[in-house]
């Protein structure tokens, strides 16, 4: 399957997006489209970039909605890897009443789950009617990812101490609090990327092996091995998805059009240093984009 993700081409073709796109789907049963919930990308889904081509024009010319198409994203994960503290206090005084909520937070990773929150306060420094906002507001940030914008898993937070004020603590200055307590924690934890790696098996002509054989390794792909299928090799291998987002179109010019795969997620492994620390720069330009805006 060959898949983009869908962008409007004005606002107003916005709000057609899902009725067309379902359209498109009813009339040829070959194509599929989603909405990706860990990329929050809308996904359309045909059996080449020519098939999927053919369908935004026909968006266009039948339905008058334009739809840009570009690579999707990577459904990468977010994780830890050891254990670590942080504190934050969050201040503010205005002319009326002010903000103020600490929070002292420990986190750690936790494979057999994917969030767990706990506390071991003891005394009167915070009180427990406040660890609901801290716990609100570091799931939502898990969700949203705390370095390069993709949802954390396998994390457990233990709220340990903090501090709150007679007046001007309230739930929203520990939701604060707790969320950037969290994402100093995290920076001291050993945070990594995870990426899906895929099993692949690919059937082609046997004269194709030694060239789809190279361009594996070159995809950072490892050969399981092979077998023989009505005359023909089929390669059973696995690669990270990021390497095969394009790979019919390759396997089509490597093996002539005889060539064909299919694709199953087989697990989350983490990704190499030098390609993760592009994706956490190009995470944090976009988010100071945005700021500035």
């Amino acid at each position: 399957m060959y898949r983009v993700a869908i962008t409007p081409k004005t606002q107003a073709d916005a709000a057609k997006i899902s009725p067309t796109l379902t359209k498109l789907c009813e009339e040829d049963l070959t194509l599929t489209w989603q909405n990706d919930m860990i990329t929050h990308e809308t996904v359309l889904q045909g059996m080449g970039d020519q098939h999927v081509e053919v369908a935004l024009n026909r968006a266009q010319t039948k339905f008058q909605v334009g739809l840009a198409a570009h690579q999707p994203k990577i459904p990468y994960r977010e994780g830890i890897t050891r254990k670590a503290s942080a504190q934050y206090r969050h201040k503010k005084q205005t002319g009326g009443a002010g903000q103020f909520g600490e929070v002292h937070l420990r986190i750690e990773p936790l494979p057999s789950a994917d969030f767990e929150f706990s506390d071991e306060l003891v005394g009167m420094n915070l009180s427990r009617s406040y660890l609901p906002p801290i716990e609100k507001s570091i799931k939502a940030t898990m969700e949203h990812g705390a370095f390069a914008g993709y949802p954390m898993n396998n994390v457990k937070v233990i709220v340990y101490d903090g501090k709150e004020h007679e007046v001007d603590s309230k739930p929203v200055a520990f939701e604060i609090a707790g969320r950037e307590a969290f994402k100093l924690a995290v920076q001291d934890a050993g945070p990594v990327l995870f990426e899906p790696i895929m099993t692949v098996r690919i059937t082609i002509p046997d004269a194709s092996m030694g060239d789809v054989m190279s361009d594996l390794s070159v995809r950072r792909g490892r050969v399981q091995g092979t077998e023989s299928e009505h005359g023909r090799t089929v390669i059973v291998a696995q690669a990270p998805m990021a390497e095969m987002a394009r790979y019919t179109t390759q396997l089509r010019s490597l093996t002539g059009g005889r060539g064909y795969f299919t694709m199953e997620l087989d697990r989350y492994d983490v990704v190499p240093a030098h390609i993760a620390s592009p994706i956490v720069e190009a995470h944090k330009k976009e988010a100071e984009g945005k700021k500035e805006e």
